[in-house]
């Protein structure tokens, strides 16, 4: 179900500031040390004093207000206003053509999704797909799967792209998601994605949802003759199934120096899954591995360097590299070999 955000009530608006604003310390049932003194959360748990950095008085005579926050503003509202339902409401003025989304989709997206849709790594498949839903391992594309081209619209603008959220315009919005349908096959190459054309696009799943018919049930918990905690042993790991990258999470024995002699081609699996998001194409300033050119003033800091930002993350003229990549299950072992990959790769 889509819900807008309009007239969204005062009270989430004020349990965010609440949480981000406040420091919410909880005591573990059974650990009293340094608790204060009151009233208690159940049979063992202290009541917790929460810190915040505004408090106003409580206004008693205002339904819906507890003292916390300030009245979110129109335009606080505005930018939370962005959803776009399935008739195209929530669009805006605004067009983009195959012909200019297909390098926009290139610059922006290919390095994740493919050049074509068909997704690199673990990233989501774009394109293709149909007649899968049936199958044991579906392949839920923009063609096989979404029912309305405006969330097609809604995610790119909301999320993407995925280091840079919401950094496109309307108008680049309009042509990325026009060359996404071009590559489903559900419009031309001469086709102009516009706010009153887009509603009107038949997707090809689209009756291929219905509305949940069970109704909505507030269960009760019981709380009584639960299982012994220390009884309950895991007896099966989901890993084991082969859809959850796991070269990541080693063991102690496989860390560090040993783990990095051990597999000659750590560096490159690395790059693959953490790096080649941005270094394959470029994305937010990072430098395209193999392009000389751009490590060469890279190269000269030294490697010590290099791993240095790579490890703990820098802010240089081009762009912004997170500690990481993001990837903070990382080793700074594993960091270092895909650097020193990707340095070599751009030596050669």
């Amino acid at each position: 179900m889509y819900r807008s955000t309009r007239g969204l009530p005062v009270a989430v608006a004020a349990a965010a500031v609440l949480f981000i604003a406040g420091r919410f310390v909880p005591a573990l049932a059974g650990d009293t040390g340094g608790a204060p003194e009151g009233p208690t959360i159940g049979p063992e748990v202290p009541a917790v004093e929460i810190s915040l950095a505004y408090r106003p008085e409580l206004d008693p005579g205002r339904a819906g207000y507890y003292g916390f926050g300030t009245t979110a503003t129109p335009e606080m509202i505005a930018g939370w206003d962005i959803d776009v339902r399935p008739d195209g409401t929530g669009l805006p003025e605004g067009s983009g053509s195959v012909e200019e989304g297909e390098p926009l989709y290139e610059e922006q997206c290919a390095a994740c999704h493919g050049f074509f849709g068909e997704g690199e790594g673990r990233w989501p498949k774009l394109a293709g797909g149909y007649g899968t839903l049936t199958e044991a391992r579906p392949e839920k594309t923009i063609g096989s799967y979404w029912p309305y081209a405006s969330t097609v619209w809604d995610y790119v603008h909301r999320a993407m792209p995925f280091f840079e959220p919401q950094s496109l315009t309307d108008d680049e919005v309009y042509a990325i998601v026009a060359y996404l349908l071009y590559l489903n096959d559900i419009v031309g190459d001469d086709f102009v994605l516009t706010r009153d054309n887009l509603a009107g696009i038949e997707m090809p799943h689209r009756d291929g949802f219905f509305v949940d018919p069970r109704p909505d049930v507030q269960n009760v918990a019981c709380m009584k003759d639960c299982k012994d905690p220390d009884s309950i042993k895991i007896t099966w790991d989901s890993t084991d199934l082969g859809v959850t990258p796991t070269e990541f999470f080693k063991g102690d024995e496989e860390e560090g120096e040993t783990a990095t002699a051990a597999d000659p081609n750590l560096g490159l699996n690395v790059y693959q899954q953490a790096c080649a998001t941005c270094h394959k194409g470029g994305l937010a300033g990072a430098p395209i591995v193999g392009d000389r050119d751009q490590w060469r003033t890279r190269l000269a800091q030294g490697m010590d360097v290099l791993v240095e930002h790579a490890v703990n993350g820098y802010q240089g003229s081009a762009g912004y590299m997170p500690p990481k990549g993001g990837q903070i299950q990382l080793t700074d072992e594993e960091v270092a070999a895909a650097v020193r990959y990707m340095t070599a790769s751009a030596s050669e």
